[in-house]
């Protein structure tokens, strides 16, 4: 089920990155209306990872373990 629904999620997003590219070359109305929803759907998506971030960094930064980065599993 869950290869299934990360499937939907890889077409949705390519589906709306043809339609950033189709729009960049001067597609139809409602292309372009969904490249702009694609748009500022990643930005937002961006904005929560950096506020994420950000606010992970605050808790100790990478001496907490929780960066999965350390040497662990070689």
């Amino acid at each position: 089920m869950m290869i299934v629904l990360l499937s939907i999620a890889v077409l949705v997003a390519a589906a709306g990155l043809g339609a950033v590219v189709w729009a960049a070359r001067g597609g139809p109305r409602w292309v372009r209306g969904v490249a702009k929803a694609t748009t500022v759907t990643a930005e937002v998506v961006a904005s929560v990872a950096k506020s994420n971030r950000r606010r992970n960094r605050g808790f100790g930064g990478s001496s907490s373990g929780s960066d999965g980065g350390g040497d662990s599993g070689s």
